[in-house]
């Protein structure tokens, strides 16, 4: 008897869960009793969660994207002037011809994302009404979700621009690309014009110098009849003069990228390393020298030669000086009168034909799968909860009244 109400109690209605096999497994065919029986409020779920997705997604406006592609000058592009005056000695030009023009990715990455570029765009196409904005901040960071720059592996830059209307996505991407092509146009024009005003001063007064120094060595030849060095001190002179000419290209350089650059920048350092060794070189030339040198100093030269020879050195130090000067200047002409930033538009912006989106098929897909499930586990949870037995049903009960409790302190407080 006792044996036969265990077994009516372990199989009556009210405690029937989903049985184990011996191995204790989840009886896969209780639970999909369980599925079956409540199939249809999870289709209801599943059915009610695709029209409401549905209507959303036919709600949402599609969004066009336009791209543009740049490819940034490369960093060499001092093109023919660089080559020209390299191939006439003039190293130090060709690299200051080089620097003036061009610049990394990066460096462009950074100007599209600056400030300047974005008022100036939505200055342009009246952004604040497009986009309903408060201010001049919220439209550029609703202009910021709008756009995105990206630097390829081979340097091109792209921008893609998103618009509701198609036409618009690709006007907002050529903006971009204009915008970028005069600002950086403009800071290039600045650098040059900066070169070419500092560079036309040192001319004028490096003319000054060497017509000075012309008519003192007129007038010493004058008044001390002719007087001939000797090749060696000719050899000497024609150093300094090449050693001076080239301090002071360096000097340029230097003047030229402390515009931009710190001393502690490592291409500024060592424009003066070098600079503290041409200097030193050309003390110990000018100076009293070692015997035995192969080319004497200036100072060892006998009589009223001493006073010729300094003449003659400081005569060719500003011939050098002005050479050197005419080049540089020449250049910095050309570099400003030239467009040395130019950036080539690979592929501009057109207007798609297709939206790039909202993708409604996976919206829809998404919300289907995600309510189905919901709806199954509330289905598990559910025929748990209605098994529970009376004492589990106790603890529930409690937990239920102790969070009703705090619900009700808390409201007052509120």
């Amino acid at each position: 008897m006792d044996h036969h109400e265990i077994g009516v109690s372990v199989n009556s209605p009210q405690n029937i869960q989903p049985n184990t096999e011996s191995g204790g497994e989840i009886n896969l065919l209780e639970l999909l009793r369980m599925l079956v029986r409540n199939l249809p409020l999870i289709a209801r779920a599943t059915g009610v969660a695709v029209l409401l997705s549905l209507v959303v997604s036919l709600a949402l406006n599609n969004v066009y994207t336009a791209r543009a592609t740049l490819l940034p000058p490369q960093k060499d592009s001092g093109g023919g002037a660089a080559a020209l005056l390299a191939s006439i000695g003039g190293g130090g030009l060709a690299g200051l011809a080089g620097g003036l023009g061009g610049g990394s990715a990066d460096l462009y990455l950074g100007i599209l994302k600056s400030r300047s570029v974005s008022d100036a765009v939505i200055s342009r196409m009246n952004l604040h009404v497009e986009l309903e904005s408060k201010n001049a901040d919220d439209t550029r960071k609703k202009l910021q979700k709008l756009v995105r720059f990206q630097v390829g592996k081979d340097g091109i830059i792209t921008i893609s621009a998103d618009y509701k209307d198609s036409a618009k996505a690709a006007l907002l991407a050529n903006t971009f690309v204009d915008e970028l092509q005069k600002k950086s146009l403009q800071l290039n024009l600045t650098k040059a014009g900066t070169e070419r005003s500092f560079l036309e001063k040192r001319l004028v007064l490096a003319k000054q110098d060497l017509k000075s120094a012309e008519e003192e060595m007129k007038s010493f030849q004058e008044k001390n009849k002719t007087i001939k060095a000797d090749d060696q001190v000719k050899v000497a002179v024609e150093a300094i003069a090449r050693l001076r000419a080239e301090i002071v290209s360096k000097e340029v350089q230097l003047a030229a990228l402390r515009n931009s650059m710190t001393d502690e920048n490592s291409e500024v350092s060592a424009l003066l390393a070098g600079l503290s060794r041409l200097r030193k070189q050309l003390n110990s030339m000018s100076g009293t020298g070692e015997p035995g040198g192969v080319i004497p100093s200036v100072g060892n030269a006998p009589s009223i030669g001493v006073e010729y020879i300094r003449r003659l050195r400081e005569l060719k130090i500003q011939e050098a000086l002005f050479e050197q000067l005419t080049k540089q200047f020449e250049l910095a002409k050309i570099n400003e009168a030239r467009d040395s930033s130019a950036i080539q538009v690979l592929d501009e912006a057109v207007a798609p034909l297709r939206k790039s989106k909202p993708s409604r098929a996976l919206i829809v897909i998404f919300s289907a799968m995600t309510a189905f499930f919901c709806a199954v586990i509330f289905v598990f949870i559910r025929e748990y909860l209605s098994r529970l037995s009376p004492e589990d049903s106790a603890i529930m009960a409690e937990m239920r009244e102790a969070l009703e409790r705090m619900l009700r302190l808390r409201r007052p407080e509120q």
